[in-house]
């Protein structure tokens, strides 16, 4: 019962620690507000994380771990370069739909404190470019696409599929369109980017 109470306590830290850190970020929040949100003290919050950068790893790793998932299926798994675009896409699009915070977070943390990421680098499930740039590499010699780099394609395939909901304001500020429409417009994006990707690269 005790293991089950700490369990639900700490998940109750780290989704008050989420939200908390989405509006205000790392320098903003306040570990008290945390605990506020949390519905605990803030003695019980230090019990559990020591200091704010404890539970902002915490959460930040959190967020990148269900991130990660898409990332390595595209990168590793045996389907085409066409394919894995496609697919990516498809996946990436509604999952960031389901967890819109996720990319302006993770992407504001990053460019406040770079050398976070070495730390993620030692996870044993962090992205590897590796079969992908081997992958690009055969399929260019195939013919089948067009010469590029794995590095600038997969960094067009992340910038495609993350900005608009990163700069989701400006976004429908420059179309002009309410938060149905921008949706629409995202639901659209599951094919368009792949199609816009695909037949960049595609030797015809």
């Amino acid at each position: 019962m005790k293991k089950s109470r700490d369990e639900n306590t700490e998940e109750q830290i780290l989704e008050a620690a989420k939200n908390v850190f989405q509006s205000k970020g790392m320098v903003g929040a306040r570990m008290q507000e945390i605990a506020d949100n949390a519905g605990i003290n803030k003695a019980m919050l230090h019990y559990y994380y020591r200091s704010k950068q404890l539970l902002f790893e915490a959460v930040f790793k959190n967020a990148f771990s269900l991130l990660a998932p898409q990332l390595n299926t595209v990168l590793n798994d045996d389907s085409s370069i066409e394919d894995k675009i496609k697919n990516f896409t498809a996946n990436y699009i509604p999952f960031i739909i389901k967890h819109p915070y996720l990319p302006s977070f993770i992407i504001q943390e990053l460019n406040r404190n770079e050398d976070f990421i070495l730390k993620l680098k030692k996870n044993t499930g962090f992205p590897n470019l590796e079969k992908f740039k081997k992958q690009v590499d055969v399929e260019v010699s195939n013919g089948l696409i067009k010469p590029i780099s794995a590095e600038q394609l997969f960094i067009n395939i992340m910038a495609l599929n993350i900005f608009p909901f990163v700069a989701k304001p400006l976004i429908k500020a420059f179309t002009n369109v309410d938060e149905s429409a921008y949706k629409q417009l995202m639901e659209d994006r599951k094919t368009e980017v792949a199609n816009f990707i695909i037949n960049a690269i595609k030797n015809s």
